[in-house]
């Protein structure tokens, strides 16, 4: 059977496709197309062959069957040198080439009003099945599922013939594109039902969404992926109102921040520096919180990631750029008139994440190790007042018991190990990422006397338990009044015993809040 080379189009993602198809024809392609890919193509002046017309069988049900057919699946799968006898038998003619891409599941499950049943009816079940049959009879058909490829696709048969080695490389990418496909319809069913009943981790899937210049040093390449569905909220999925593209460490720094400032109802401002808070405050205003926040770390603030919870405001945006460097400022909206006020700072990044609350994100964590990867549930646990065991002859006051539940928010993005001194829901001291507790209560100190902030009648908030007295000792030379930890160390007694003596109120939360 002596045909000309055929293609069979059909995409969800029209981009570039009249263009293709005409340099298709021009190649001498016989198109085959549906649907809509078909009228895009035939209302361009192009010809084209309905894939029912080649099957001799309709499309049915409102289109779920259109291409499961001997007719298309035989001329994809047919083996050059091997099956012509059986395709010749059976009428089946060859198909060379498959530009396919797959329905919109991800757009649609990252629509808020997109509903469960709409969802399913967007997963494409002959794209990926046409896909993979292409890509596995890579020798004699060449498979393309993004456009980007078709420049290169179209030259190499204007030319010939696509080598094997792009055949190759493209058949990857397609397994690779309908893998990700795949994963990201599982892990929507899984949320569906409230996750997986085995326990097992939701499947990991992410999309490139750019390249970075660097990652943590130049010497090393970096790329930022995204979830699937991921929009507001998010540090993926915001939105840079100006300045240069954020590197590798702006953008760790910044998720630090943004988690950190999350997890506060009133204004916040929290100022990181190389992952670790190093100013964190509440306040009435936006601007009233930055102050706070400020004042607790000055020379770490410069060069740092500011992040707010609330909208940014001219006059907060105006008192970070007369004030300080600052490297990104981040915020769920920025009004105009800070736009203004920032726009003469060219190189500062501006990200708006959109509301807080409306976050939809993997609810898991990924760290690579040599030969694997730890994959471990994020740390969402949250601690109230009524999850305080106070375990102290001093029972902490109303305005400690603030406090203590705000010091114990910010303990938990603090580099471990972690102490952080605060009063009137603002930061004092910062002590992190310290081999010793002790050290880390002697240096968040040594800061605050650095700025001249007097630490008595502070309180302090550890990440995890005092194996010994000594921290408690130590933070006791600070005239402190209360302190929140875990709790369950063998010397709880003794650590218990400590800060009777010195006349503090302990409460233990039962919960640690290790970062590493």
């Amino acid at each position: 059977m002596n045909v000309a080379r055929r293609a069979l189009v059909s995409v969800s993602n029209k981009d570039g496709l009249v263009d293709l198809g005409r340099a298709l024809i021009a190649a001498g392609f016989e198109i085959i197309s549906t649907g809509g890919s078909a009228r895009a193509l035939a209302n361009a002046g192009l010809d084209v062959a309905d894939v029912s017309g080649v099957t001799d069988f309709p499309e049915i049900m409102d289109g779920r069957v259109k291409t499961l057919h001997p007719a298309i699946h035989g001329g994809i799968l047919g083996r050059r040198g091997v099956d012509e006898a059986v395709m010749n038998e059976h009428a089946i003619a060859p198909i060379d080439l498959v530009v396919v891409n797959l329905y919109p599941f991800e757009q649609t499950i990252a629509r808020s009003d997109a509903s469960y049943v709409e969802a399913i009816e967007n997963i494409d079940i002959g794209g990926p099945a046409m896909i993979r049959a292409a890509a596995k009879n890579h020798a004699s058909v060449t498979v393309v599922v993004d456009p980007d490829d078709y420049e290169r696709v179209v030259a190499a048969y204007t030319n010939g013939a696509p080598s094997e080695a792009l055949r190759a490389e493209l058949a990857a990418k397609a397994f690779r594109h309908t893998a990700f496909y795949d994963t990201v319809i599982s892990q929507y069913l899984f949320e569906h039902l409230g996750g997986a009943p085995d326990g097992t981790p939701l499947a990991v899937t992410a999309r490139e969404a750019s390249a970075l210049r660097y990652g943590e040093n130049p010497h090393q390449s970096a790329k930022l992926f995204r979830d699937p569905g991921v929009q507001s909220g998010t540090l993926a999925g915001a939105k840079l109102l100006q300045g240069k593209p954020l590197s590798y460490n702006n953008l760790a720094d910044a998720d630090a921040a943004l988690e950190c400032v999350r997890q506060f109802d009133t204004p916040a401002c929290v100022i990181v520096k190389h992952a670790n808070p190093c100013g964190v405050a509440t306040a009435m205003s936006a601007l009233a919180a930055y102050e706070l926040a400020y004042r607790t770390d000055p020379t770490s603030a410069f060069g740092g990631i500011i992040a707010f919870n609330c909208e940014l405001d001219d006059e907060t945006a105006r008192a970070i750029v007369d004030r300080q460097f600052v490297e990104v400022l981040i915020a769920p909206t920025v009004n105009n008139g800070a736009r203004h006020t920032l726009e003469r700072k060219t190189n500062l990044r501006v990200l708006e994440v959109g509301a807080l609350d409306e976050r939809r994100d993997q609810p898991f964590e990924l760290k690579k190790v040599s030969g694997g990867i730890l994959v471990q549930d994020r740390d969402d646990g949250v601690i109230d007042e009524e999850d305080l065991h106070v375990v102290t002859e001093r029972k902490p006051d109303a305005d400690e018991l603030c406090d203590l539940l705000f010091a114990w928010k910010v303990v938990k993005y603090v580099k471990s190990n972690a102490i952080v001194f605060c009063r009137d829901n603002a930061t004092l001291g910062i002590g992190a990422g310290q081999m010793s507790r002790v050290y880390s209560t002697r240096i968040a100190a040594i800061k605050a006397a650095d700025e001249s902030l007097d630490l008595a009648g502070s309180v302090l908030a550890s990440d995890a338990f005092f194996p010994f007295r000594d921290g408690i000792d130590a933070a006791a030379e600070h005239s402190i009044r209360a302190v929140i930890q875990p709790g369950g160390s063998k010397r709880d007694d003794e650590v218990i015993a400590a800060a009777n003596e010195h006349g503090l109120a302990m409460v233990l939360t039962g919960m640690r809040h290790f970062r590493h």
